[in-house]
């Protein structure tokens, strides 16, 4: 049985442990308002831009350019893939780590080789415990650098399709729904897809051939597509920093609470074995008493 001190040393432990998941609290929850806000404003930018790419292929027809051209190489796939650098976010990181596992595993089912970029210390430690090889990685990127190596990783991209090093390109990162909600998702980066017609509304799409376009089609997606390549690059960096600040608030408020739960039973414990000992000394007095 647990004596008065460890009782009164695993409160003050579990005490301290209670000070650090609040102020992780505090600091995720500071770092999200920021990291929500420049996820959420950067969607309407990649919506519009995905509608003028829609309208622009709808009135162009049957236009030809290097990211949309279907390499020869049949045989590798490229994934790149984004997670966070440490942990004490829930299952943020185990969500994207095992779905983009189990993705690996069916690609080379279909007779695929599979190449990885990560970005983040958790997967590429997960893929490399279970024995995936050949894993690029970048780690500690700060937020600030978003941009920039956005702009790095999509001129890679389209220099490896260029030349032919893979024949499909998928970009993996966990969705930022709501700061309860981060979903998985796998999306093909290149060679890109453009859904005709599917760029924006009915009223959109039925009244994409009254646009005059000057220069012609070609032209304007060899401008559009490198931003909207860099830019579905940029939104899956900043919904992975918004979702894994969301998940280490929720996890630290939980553990917050969990710990001031523990704290009052230990002190019920404390409290209740302190009376015992109060208890047991007056019965040895009195009976010490009562023998003499």
């Amino acid at each position: 049985m647990a004596t008065l001190r460890d009782i009164r040393d695993r409160i003050g432990s579990v005490k301290n442990t209670r000070k650090i998941t609040r102020a992780m609290k505090l600091v995720a929850g500071a770092k999200l308002a920021r990291a929500t806000q420049a996820a959420m404003a950067a969607k309407p930018y990649q919506t519009t831009l995905n509608r003028v790419l829609a309208r622009v292929v709808e009135a162009a027809g049957d236009v030809e350019h290097p990211l949309l051209a279907q390499p020869d190489n049949t045989d590798d796939v490229l994934i790149v893939v984004m997670s966070a650098d440490r942990g004490l976010c829930g299952n943020f990181n185990g969500i994207i780590n095992r779905a983009v596992a189990e993705k690996i595993t069916e690609l080379q089912a279909a007779g695929k080789k599979v190449k990885v970029v990560s970005y983040g210390k958790k997967v590429r430690d997960y893929l490399k415990a279970r024995g995936v090889t050949g894993i690029e990685s970048r780690i500690d990127i700060d937020p600030s650098a978003y941009p920039d190596v956005a702009d790095e990783l999509a001129e890679r991209l389209v220099d490896d399709l260029k030349n032919d090093r893979f024949s499909q390109c998928l970009l993996a990162w966990n969705e930022y729904k709501s700061v309860m909600v981060q979903e998985p998702r796998f999306a093909q980066m290149l060679p890109m897809q453009i859904n005709a017609g599917g760029g924006g509304d009915s009223a959109d799409a039925g009244a994409s051939n009254e646009y005059i376009y000057e220069p012609d089609g070609a032209e304007i997606l060899g401008r559009l597509l490198p931003m909207a390549l860099r830019g579905r690059i940029l939104q899956a960096f900043l919904e992975t920093q918004a979702g894994e600040q969301a998940k280490r608030m929720t996890a630290m408020d939980a553990a917050t609470r969990n710990a001031s739960e523990l704290i009052d039973r230990l002190t019920l414990d404390y409290n209740r074995a302190r009376q015992a000992a109060i208890t047991k000394e007056l019965i040895e007095i009195v009976s010490g008493a009562e023998a003499l």
